[in-house]
């Protein structure tokens, strides 16, 4: 059946084909089928709806996603029902338990990507999953063809090298200034970086404070080969595009199996082009991995995985317990991370962690001897040389090189808690923490977020300052105070924690 093009103003997220019920009963179309549109030489896929309003018989009305494929208004199109994919014969061998051949696998991702899978099935395969898990063959040809049904970058500059923090530690913004210190030492190390999803400010959040995080392939080569890193969004550019897919299913599933996970975060480090790979795994009470041996296990997993892959890996298992530095959401870490570079000092936890995580990199690319890269990231920070890089990348992106800390603006509403008593500080909620960041608007009010001016072992006298609230708006502002006074973010105690009398 051939039917008019009609381009929709919505977005719903995934490519909907709408078709008036007349002609869906004429084609043997049935809501939610998977639909065969083929144009020229073209064959794309979509999901059918019945829409009797917006759509005469004669048309078939096509969501916004469909508008990269370059269909016009009132282009004739051949509409079908699609077959059932091979790969879904592949989704149901998992569930069973069983393992999938590399073969499969390649089937099923190159599915996902064209999207010959809806929802429905992508759910059960993520699924199938999280129950029987993968073995580490099944993830290393998962790895490679989500990384493979994307776009692949070839930097000249070489060794390259790459970072990742597998999160859930507020305040995290360690790997901005890891960046410019292994790039002013030489290396070439071009970062990408996600928005936050749970968090209150992902790396490119951060960085959308200082300059433009949203770049083609072609213009990262450009930047890196220039200046050697740069820090950009990953989600702008079409690296292992069957990720984006397979999450947006973990999310509404609330499940995150770890083969998945791993390959999520491989195939684009695979993408890349990077050679060597430094895993940040941060441990503790109310972050992903709360135990060592869990974290001694994931650690062992991706460095099993980056040999299959012919990468160079290793992990850093670090402290996750409290929040890195004292500031949480976008604007306001980027004051502190700008604070850090231009004076070569800041607060411990991101100094120390930043250091350490940049001297592992230096030692792996050869340009600092066996146990010193942590003296010579220091150096850099504190000689200025980071800051100077830093500046270089800023204005590779587009953003001003010159701006002082004091110019990123901040949300100027804010409320103050206080302690309600003399004690120690024995705990930092992470989580309440994030959330209090997150009601007040991070990390999508980029001036939203919190201050701490406490942390883990310090003593506090009643009435002194324990974090302060940051929103653009009083309600949000209020919401983050409701939060703050339900949860305990932060508990403070005596050193005398219990008295027993005699009996």
């Amino acid at each position: 059946m051939k039917l008019r093009s009609k381009i929709l103003e919505i977005n719903p997220g995934k490519p909907i084909v709408f078709i008036n019920e007349k002609d869906a009963k004429a084609a043997k179309i049935h809501p939610t089928d998977l639909v065969k549109l083929e144009i020229g030489k073209r064959a794309i896929y979509g999901e059918a709806a019945i829409d009797n309003v917006n759509i005469k018989p004669g048309e078939i009305g096509l969501s916004g996603e469909f508008l990269s494929i370059n269909i016009s208004q009132g282009e004739l199109i051949e509409v079908v029902p699609a077959a059932t994919p091979e790969s879904v014969r592949y989704i149901k061998k998992k569930m069973k338990g069983e393992k999938l051949k590399k073969v499969e696998i390649e089937s099923l991702i190159k599915d996902i990507v064209d999207r010959k899978l809806r929802d429905i099935e992508i759910s059960a395969f993520v699924t199938a999953l999280e129950i029987h898990g993968l073995d580490m063959d099944e993830t290393a040809s998962l790895t490679i063809a989500m990384a493979e049904t994307g776009d692949m970058l070839d930097i000249d500059r070489k060794p390259i090298m790459d970072v990742h923090s597998i999160g859930g530690v507020p305040g995290n913004k360690t790997n901005m200034i890891v960046v410019p210190i292994v790039a002013a030492a030489g290396l070439t190390i071009p970062k990408t970086s996600s928005r936050a999803i749970t968090s209150a400010a992902g790396t490119a959040d951060v960085m959308e404070t200082l300059a433009n995080v949203t770049f083609s392939l072609d213009e990262i080569k450009r930047i890196v080969e220039k200046v050697g890193g740069c820090l950009v969004w990953g989600g702008a550019l079409n690296l292992a595009p069957a990720d984006d897919l397979t999450i947006h299913v973990e999310r509404a599933l609330s499940v995150d199996p770890t083969g998945l996970m791993l390959a999520s975060i491989m195939s684009k480090k695979y993408a890349m082009g990077a050679q060597y790979v430094l895993i940040d795994i941060p441990t503790g009470k109310g972050v992903k991995v709360e135990n060592l041996d869990q974290a001694r296990s994931l650690a062992k997993d991706f460095i099993e995985l980056g040999k299959r892959l012919g990468q160079y890996v290793e992990v850093a298992i670090t402290y996750g317990g409290q929040p890195v530095g004292h500031m949480v959401g976008p604007a306001l870490e980027a004051r502190e991370l700008m604070e850090t570079l231009i004076s070569g000092k800041g607060p411990g936890s991101l100094v120390e962690k930043a250091t350490g995580l940049a001297g592992i990199i230096l030692e792996m690319g050869g340009v600092a001897p066996a146990g010193m890269g942590k003296k010579m990231a220091r150096e850099i920070l504190e000689s200025g040389k980071a800051y100077e890089k830093m500046k270089e990348i800023i204005e590779a992106q587009a953003g001003d090189p010159n701006i002082k800390p004091e110019d990123i603006p901040i949300g100027d509403k804010t409320y103050t808690f206080v302690a309600p008593t003399s004690g120690y500080i024995t705990g930092i909620d992470n989580r309440a923490i994030t959330a209090i960041a997150r009601q007040a608007g991070a990390p999508e009010d980029k001036g939203a977020g919190l201050k701490l001016y406490v942390k883990v072992g310090e003593k506090v006298k009643e009435g002194d300052p324990l974090f302060t609230i940051y929103a653009e708006s009083e309600t949000r502002l209020d919401q983050a105070i409701v939060v703050a006074r339900r949860s305990e973010p932060i508990k403070i105690e005596g050193m005398v924690l219990q008295r027993i009398g005699n009996i």
